[in-house]
C-alpha cells in the first residue's frame, strides 16, 4: 500500500495546523475589536490595547482547557462552533468583572465593547466554516485523508464502517477490516464496502509499516485478553488507536469518560447539560424567555380575559407533571377544558371533545394555552425547548410499557420539543404513537447542540407540522 504524499505532509505538520488555528482565533479577536472601534468612530487608546491583550491570553488559556484545538475531523461543525462561542462567552464576563474591580470600566466605550463582544463570535465562526469548506474540497481530491482500519467483525464495527463510508467529508479512507476468526464464524456485514484484509497480526504489520493512521478496535469487552495483546503490539507503532468496545451498543445517552480516583468509568445515561453546556442552555432560556415574555404580555392578558368571559372557572390551570430528574412540578396553562383533572386517571383530549371550552380548541391548536409556562422558564422549572411534560398519571402508565421512557427526565421539560415540531402532539391513542414521541425526545437529548434548539423554535413558529395532532 503506497502512502499519499499530501496526507503524510499534513499529518506531519499537525502542530503547524494547530498553531494556525490559535493564530486565526487571536487575529479574529483583535480584528473584531479594531473593527468595532472604527465602526463607532472611536480613537484606539492604550486601555484598548491592554483589554485586547488580556482577552487574547484569557481566550487562549480557556481554549486549551476546553480542548478547542483538538482534532474536529469526525465531529459536526456545530459542535466546534459551540465550543468556540462558549469559550469566548467567558472572556467578556471576565473583562467586565476586571473593569469593575479596577474601576477602569469608564475608560471604555460601551458601544465599542458591545460591538467587539458580539462581532468576535462572527469572525471565529466565519474562519472555521471557511476552513471546513476548504478541507472538504481537499478531501474530495484525496488530500488530507487518514487511512483507517477496523479490528473485529462486530456490530459496532459495522456501524463504524457505515459511518466512515457515508461521510467522505471526514477524510477517512477505509483500509479494511481485520479479524482473527474463520469466514464461517465471522459476522457478515449487510453492505460490502468494508472488505476483510487480514488478521490482527497483519494489522500490526501494516501499522508498523506506516500504512495505517487510525485503528478502531471493535472487539467485544469479553475479549479483554486479546485486546490487551493487540494494544501491546500496537504500542510499537505510531498509529492512533481507539477502543470502540461493545458497551457503545447500549444506546448511550451522552456517554462520556469520567474518573473516580484513578479508575476510569464511562457514563451510560447522562444529561448533556453539564458545565458550560448547562450554562449556555440556561442563558438561552433567560435571554429568549425574557424577550418572548415582553412580546407576549399583551396577548396573554387578552387570552386571560377571553378565557374568563367564555366559560366559568379559573383562568389558569395547574397540573402535576414530572420535571427534571422526575421531580414533581406543577405546569401552568390557560384553562381550555370545563374540568380541571389532576388525579390518578386523566382522559386525553380527543377531536371534538365535549369538555373543551368555546375557545379551548383554538388555544390548544395554536399553543396559546402554553404561554404562561414562559414564567416557569424564568424560574428554572422548565426550558423553552425540551421534551414536553406528561401528566403524572400518564407517566406512571407508560414508564413500564416503553423502554427508556424515564430518560426523558434527564433534562428540564420544554414548552416545545423535537417531537412536537415533527407532528407528534396531542392524543396518543396507541402505544406506538407514544413510543415515537419518546424516540424523538431521546434523540433530542442525545444529539443536543445549541443550533438544534434554535431550529426547533423556528419550526415551532413556522413549521408545517407544529399543530398536527392538537385538538
Amino acid at each position: 500500500m503506497s502512502r499519499n504524499p499530501s496526507r503524510g505532509f499534513l499529518r506531519g505538520n499537525e502542530e503547524l495546523l494547530s498553531a494556525f488555528q490559535r493564530l486565526a482565533d487571536l487575529l479574529s479577536i483583535a480584528v473584531a475589536h479594531y473593527i468595532a472601534c472604527v465602526f463607532y468612530r472611536d480613537q484606539w487608546r492604550a486601555p484598548m490595547t491592554a483589554a485586547t491583550a488580556i482577552a487574547l491570553v484569557a481566550f487562549n488559556l480557556l481554549a486549551e482547557w476546553r480542548g478547542l484545538y483538538r482534532p474536529w475531523r469526525s465531529e459536526r461543525i456545530a459542535r466546534e462552533l459551540e465550543a468556540a462561542f462558549t469559550t469566548w462567552l467567558a472572556v467578556p464576563i471576565m473583562l467586565f468583572a476586571l473593569g469593575f474591580i479596577t474601576k477602569t470600566s469608564a475608560s471604555f466605550s460601551r458601544a465599542v465593547s458591545v460591538g467587539w463582544f458580539l462581532s468576535t463570535p462572527i469572525l471565529l465562526g466565519a474562519w472555521r466554516m471557511g476552513a471546513r469548506v476548504l478541507l472538504r474540497y481537499l478531501r474530495s481530491k484525496g488530500r488530507n485523508t487518514r487511512s483507517v482500519a477496523i479490528l473485529g467483525a462486530t456490530k459496532i464495527s459495522e456501524r463504524l464502517c457505515d459511518s466512515i463510508v457515508d461521510r467522505p467529508w471526514l477524510g477517512m479512507r477505509l483500509a479494511g477490516l481485520y479479524d482473527d476468526r474463520s469466514p464461517r464464524r465471522r459476522r457478515r456485514f449487510s453492505r460490502q464496502h468494508c472488505q476483510f484484509v487480514g488478521t490482527s497480526d497483519q494489522l500490526v504489520e501494516d501499522a508498523r509499516a506506516g500504512k495505517l493512521d487510525i485503528i478502531y478496535i471493535g472487539l467485544p469487552l469479553r475479549a479483554e485478553g486479546r485486546i490487551g495483546e493487540v494494544l501491546k503490539a500496537l504500542a510499537d507503532t505510531t498509529a492512533t488507536v481507539y477502543l470502540a468496545a461493545d458497551f457503545f451498543t447500549y444506546d448511550l445517552m451522552h456517554g462520556r469518560w469520567h474518573q473516580v480516583a484513578n479508575i476510569p468509568v464511562v457514563s451510560i445515561y447522562d444529561s448533556p447539560f453539564h458545565g458550560v453546556a448547562g450554562w449556555l442552555k440556561r442563558a438561552e432560556d433567560l435571554v429568549l424567555g425574557t424577550i418572548i415574555l415582553a412580546l407576549i404580555a399583551l396577548p396573554m392578558i387578552a387570552v386571560a380575559i377571553a378565557v374568563k368571559m367564555t366559560s366559568p372557572g379559573p383562568v389558569f390551570f395547574r397540573q402535576r407533571r414530572f420535571g427534571l430528574n422526575a421531580k414533581e412540578i406543577r405546569v401552568l396553562k390557560f384553562r381550555t377544558l370545563t374540568v380541571c383533572e389532576d388525579g390518578t386517571e386523566i382522559e386525553q383530549v380527543k377531536r371534538g371533545d365535549k369538555r373543551l371550552t368555546p375557545i379551548g380548541g383554538f388555544l390548544r391548536r395554536t399553543s396559546l394555552d402554553e404561554l404562561p409556562q414562559f414564567l416557569q422558564v424564568l424560574t428554572g422549572k422548565m426550558s423553552i425547548v425540551g421534551p414536553r411534560p406528561h401528566a403524572v398519571a400518564h407517566n406512571q402508565a407508560y414508564r413500564s410499557l416503553i423502554q427508556g421512557y424515564m430518560l426523558r427526565h434527564k433534562v428540564k421539560p420544554g414548552i416545545t420539543g423535537w417531537a412536537q415540531v415533527n407532528g407528534l402532539r396531542g392524543e396518543t391513542d396507541t402505544l406506538e404513537k407514544m413510543e415515537q414521541r419518546v424516540r424523538y425526545d431521546l434523540d433530542y437529548i442525545t444529539g443536543w447542540y445549541l443550533a438544534l434548539d434554535l431550529k426547533i423554535i423556528f419550526m415551532t413558529m413556522l413549521g408545517s407540522k407544529k399543530n398536527q395532532g392538537a385538538y
